[in-house]
């Protein structure tokens, strides 16, 4: 006999990730700041390698060149071995209001 297995893919298997950058430092506030490798949105979803979401991008400052971005952890994620790990964005998605940029009336 054989035996027929079926594999479901993780929805978020199917995400595009985008590389932020890596945790430089942690706040009292709980907050991480990364030293940004690109500009995300404010209030794109934050994952690490595994692609577990960490958090929330809050606040962007600093240089043009190299951004920090500081990032608000989520309950339960622990921030004791997030210093010097690397940081991922979902991909870029448009928002409603871009979709409709230069639509012909």
């Amino acid at each position: 006999m054989f035996t027929v297995v079926y594999k479901t893919r993780p929805i978020l298997g199917e995400l595009k990730m985008d590389f932020l950058g890596i945790v430089s430092e942690i706040t009292s506030e709980k907050q991480a700041v990364v030293t940004g490798s690109m500009v995300p949105d404010i209030g794109n979803s934050v994952f690490d390698s595994k692609k577990n979401k960490i958090g929330t991008v809050k606040r962007i400052f600093g240089p043009v060149d190299e951004p920090y971005v500081s990032i608000t952890l989520d309950k339960g994620v622990s921030f004791e071995g997030l210093k010097g790990k690397e940081v991922y964005i979902s991909g870029s998605a448009q928002n409603g209001k871009d979709k409709r940029r230069n639509r012909r009336n």
